[in-house]
């Protein structure tokens, strides 16, 4: 399996300065200071719409899953935080006022304890979601819980499979050996995790309908696995399995205690400049 070389990655920024108080001489008040849970394209653009506000000072945090993510607008932490605890040391320690949970559909461990140390610390908490997609006429979805559900989804006769839930589900695939798998991914799954005839090709989105078409039709792709992530970054597999008339065996997000999902950036503008939750 061919590694990923990656350049050096650079000194991280600072995290939030302390030099924001409210001044009893011209009765100015502290910025809202604000976490960013990220790890998606909305949060980036959350970001760049929030790093020049002046009544707005932000740090967004990644889980790290991905070892040279993009490059953002706001001072970045890497990282998990020790479970509900030390997220509630980091709010506290940093003075957090509000928290804003953009991160991926399926990172539900963060979601909950974002929920949790926010409702200890009684902090406004907003969850900056994505839609799921939505099945289309002509498309040949096969829903499943979750990874292995879906493996078991591929049946017992020999596919090949487009694999594209990402590095950290693969081992679930090794309960179907039967199987050729082509898995995509941003960086590569560890090699004792891999089912015993898989492939790998390292890419990250967007990607564009032609070129899936062309890949699907090129490695003769029997069967797509995917996870329902919503968003238009990887939407073109679906496009392309429909185009075809190809199966999709489609992961649904994990079901949790979320609070109430907001699809509008103008909003969680707005919430972290003060306003309510809406």
């Amino acid at each position: 399996m061919e590694t990923l070389q990656c350049p050096t990655r650079p000194a991280p920024k600072p995290l939030l300065n302390r030099t924001h108080e409210k001044s009893g001489d011209t009765g100015a008040s502290a910025p809202t200071r604000l976490l960013i849970l990220g790890g998606t394209r909305e949060a980036r653009d959350l970001a760049a719409l929030v790093a020049g506000l002046p009544d707005v000072e932000a740090i967004l945090s990644l889980a790290g899953r991905t070892s040279m993510p993009l490059e953002t607008a706001l001072p970045t932490r890497m990282g998990g935080f020790g479970g509900v605890s030390g997220l509630i040391q980091f709010l506290v320690d940093n003075r957090i006022s509000r928290v804003i949970d953009a991160t991926h559909p399926f990172a539900s461990q963060i979601s909950e304890n974002a929920r949790q140390a926010c409702a200890t610390l009684g902090l406004p908490l907003l969850v900056l979601s994505r839609p799921t997609w939505r099945r289309e006429e002509g498309d040949l979805w096969i829903e499943a819980a979750d990874n292995a559900s879906a493996a078991r989804a591929l049946g017992e006769a020999p596919r090949r499979v487009f694999l594209t839930i990402g590095r950290l589900g693969v081992a679930a695939f090794r309960a179907a050996p039967q199987h050729c798998y082509l898995v995509r991914s941003i960086e590569p799954p560890e090699p004792a995790e891999l089912p015993p005839h898989a492939e790998v090709v390292l890419a990250r989105g967007p990607f564009a309908l032609e070129e899936e078409i062309a890949l699907l039709r090129a490695r003769r792709i029997d069967v797509v696995v995917s996870k329902n992530s919503g968003g238009p970054l990887t939407y073109a597999k679906i496009a392309a399995a429909r185009t075809l008339g190809l199966p999709v065996v489609m992961v649904a997000p994990p079901t949790g205690a979320r609070a109430r999902p907001l699809e509008s950036l103008d909003a969680a503008v707005a919430f972290a400049r003060g306003a309510a939750p809406a």
